[in-house]
């Protein structure tokens, strides 16, 4: 076997070239150990296709403890056997999640086909969400994002559903939906609202269906919807987040809440919870009516009805805050479409230079960096691809007359085959 290379994930990232006849799991380790910064050896804990590398006799080794050329080796730093066994546990878990999410795509592109509102685009991730107060979050690791991702094109493609009143295939897109998101670290799906209206679109489903049958799970559903809603915009809106000096979306989301938690209270003989939850959607109602001589003002103006009434909403039935708000609105979708256009633009560089050996994507910033210091792109891209988008690597590669040359080599054999793929 002879020669080959591991990548290695962990405490430390990158790609390690083996000689997997000769180097042993204790020399292995000692590498990680060193290349991480560790103490020792001792704090190292090496995983491979789901079980822990062990030193043995010290004599086994690496391909006759079966580790193969471009496997992947996790790396942790841990100081007891315990710890070990935990790591083991973490590591399964995680393939266990990776394979869920597997199935579950193949499962939702074969449904996509079914209902014929198209596939499912779900190789490129590039996920950016905002919390209540504007900022942009970190959706945990790549599994966590892979499966937001999943979840929020689901539940898109059911609220296409709802409108075209397919209910019941919009059920049954909304639950594969809920298992993405089961799929994400509990701490990171707090910050995600759709998981809470994800499951008010259940329970819609449920009363447009007219299926009392499930009604106890309405309930639990409902309850778990207000908590995250509670959990992001405070009890009762109390912290709702203030947009254009209007509550309309979250105003409009309890309305839908509170209507549905009537309902099901009513057929479950609850009647006084009933009366009060009608009564608190009822006082919401009013609050989103719009009168007709206002909007009519608006629809003069050229602007369609339904931004209008929108528009309407936020400001409160100002019409002069009304007009300033469409006129904001345009210009952010002209901004949104020019940053949309802009990010697939990179989508396709990216895919253009291909990817690096723990398949992650080309860090255009640090390729630009080298570029503005005089290195031609291709050639760059090269380095940083190879290293792992580490641009120290990349740049000793870069100056190294023999690395320069191999690449100069990989980059023309890739271009060939790009212009003619």
């Amino acid at each position: 076997m002879g020669m080959g290379k591991l990548k290695i994930g962990g405490a430390w990232s990158g790609v390690l070239e083996v000689d997997l006849d000769e180097w042993t799991v204790a020399t292995l380790r000692e590498e990680v150990a060193k290349k991480s910064g560790c103490v020792g050896p001792q704090c190292i804990n090496l995983i491979c296709a789901g079980r822990i590398l062990r030193d043995g006799d010290g004599n086994e080794k690496l391909s006759q403890l079966g580790v193969r050329n471009n496997a992947k080796v996790l790396a942790s730093k841990v100081s007891t056997d315990q710890e070990g066994k935990s790591l083991k546990e973490e590591f399964l878990a995680e393939e266990e999640r990776s394979k869920r999410l597997s199935r579950l795509k193949a499962a939702a592109t074969s449904l996509a086909s079914r209902h014929a509102y198209g596939s499912l685009p779900v190789e490129d991730f590039n996920l950016e969400l905002e919390n209540q107060s504007g900022e942009k979050v970190q959706l945990g690791d790549e599994t966590d994002q892979r499966a937001i991702m999943m979840g929020l094109m689901l539940h898109a493609n059911a609220k296409a559903l709802i409108k075209r009143q397919q209910y019941k295939d919009a059920l049954e897109v909304l639950t594969m939906g809920e298992e993405a998101f089961s799929l994400c670290n509990p701490k990171v799906i707090e910050m995600v609202d759709n998981v809470s209206i994800l499951q008010i679109d259940m329970v819609w489903c449920y009363f447009m269906l007219h299926d009392i049958s499930w009604l106890s799970v309405a309930g639990i559903r409902l309850a778990k919807a207000r908590e995250g809603i509670e959990r992001a915009h405070g009890k009762e809106s109390s912290r709702m987040r203030v947009l254009q000096g209007g509550r309309y979306p979250e105003l409009a989301l309890y309305l839908r809440l509170e209507l549905l938690e009537g309902v099901v209270a009513y057929h479950n003989g609850q009647l006084q919870k009933s009366k009060e939850a009608l009564t608190a959607a009822q006082a919401k109602y009013a609050q989103l009516q719009v009168p007709d001589e206002t909007l009519s003002l608006l629809i003069s103006m050229g602007y369609k009805a339904r931004d209008a009434k929108r528009a309407l909403r936020m400001s409160n039935q100002d019409v002069g805050s009304a007009v300033d708000f469409l006129v904001e609105e345009k210009a952010k979708k002209e901004l949104k479409h020019q940053e949309d256009l802009r990010r697939q633009q990179e989508i396709l560089e990216q895919k253009k230079y291909g990817i690096t050996p723990l398949r992650k994507p080309m860090d255009l910033q640090k390729l630009n960096e080298l570029v503005s210091i005089g290195f031609e792109k291709e050639l760059a891209a090269e380095a940083l691809r190879r290293n792992e988008n580490d641009t120290q690597k990349a740049l000793d590669d870069l100056i190294n007359p023999e690395t320069n040359s191999v690449m100069q080599v990989n980059v023309h054999e890739y271009f060939f085959y790009w212009i003619y793929l």
